[in-house]
């Protein structure tokens, strides 16, 4: 179960709690109406968000991190790292978009007793070759969600579950591609790779959008 921050159907906390792995993201701010099982806790850790998370008590004492067992990092350090001379032309706002925390959560999580992950590079570039038949335009990077979502999808030690989404609106920042990951996550439901929740009902259907 990959639950986005975004709303969960009434009722979805029960579907969410019977999974047999569930990964959050970031702050994990629906928790009080998407369940309470946390498995993992896939984090954004380079830039503003990863600074947000590592320099205050919010994260670190949230009830998702505390029940964890592992930390994944979603942003590959060397990846963010070759980004950073093409942004520093094409978004120069973002200066600190690609600052690693990638250590400090490694830290974080040896000190707490969690596994930590890195999510490769490759799964990032399979994201971005996936969006191109689904006309993203400019962007970014992919969010975190469809980054997760890819990784869980190649990673053979999640090869032959059951993949399910909940909470993912697919809004928010307009340096993600969101219109085009709506039309890949929908097609990868159609083609059976996923189920998702939809925000409006607990059932789980492949063809209705989360």
């Amino acid at each position: 179960m990959i639950v986005g921050n975004g709303a969960v159907a009434e009722g979805a906390g029960a579907i969410i709690d019977a999974a047999d792995f569930v990964v959050r993201f970031n702050l994990s701010r629906n928790t009080a109406q998407s369940g309470r099982r946390t498995d993992a806790v896939a984090v954004c850790n380079t830039g503003r968000p990863a600074n947000e998370m590592l320099d205050g008590p919010e994260w670190r004492d949230s009830a998702p991190v505390r029940g964890a067992c592992e930390i994944w990092s979603v942003r590959d350090p060397q990846k963010f790292a070759s980004l950073r001379p093409q942004l520093a032309v094409s978004h120069p706002e973002l200066d600190d978009f690609c600052d690693d925390r990638t250590e400090d959560f490694a830290r974080f999580a040896a000190e707490n007793g969690k596994r930590h992950r890195i999510i490769p590079a490759a799964v990032h570039e399979a994201a971005d070759a996936a969006l191109v038949a689904h006309s993203p335009g400019s962007y970014v990077v992919p969010s975190s969600g469809l980054v997760v979502l890819f990784h869980v999808l190649s990673e053979p030690e999640f090869s032959g579950s059951e993949i399910t989404l909940a909470g993912f609106s697919h809004e928010g920042w307009d340096g993600h591609p969101f219109v085009a990951e709506r039309r890949l996550v929908a097609g990868l439901a159609d083609a059976g790779r996923v189920h998702l929740i939809a925000s409006s009902s607990p059932s789980l259907s492949p063809s209705q959008g989360a």
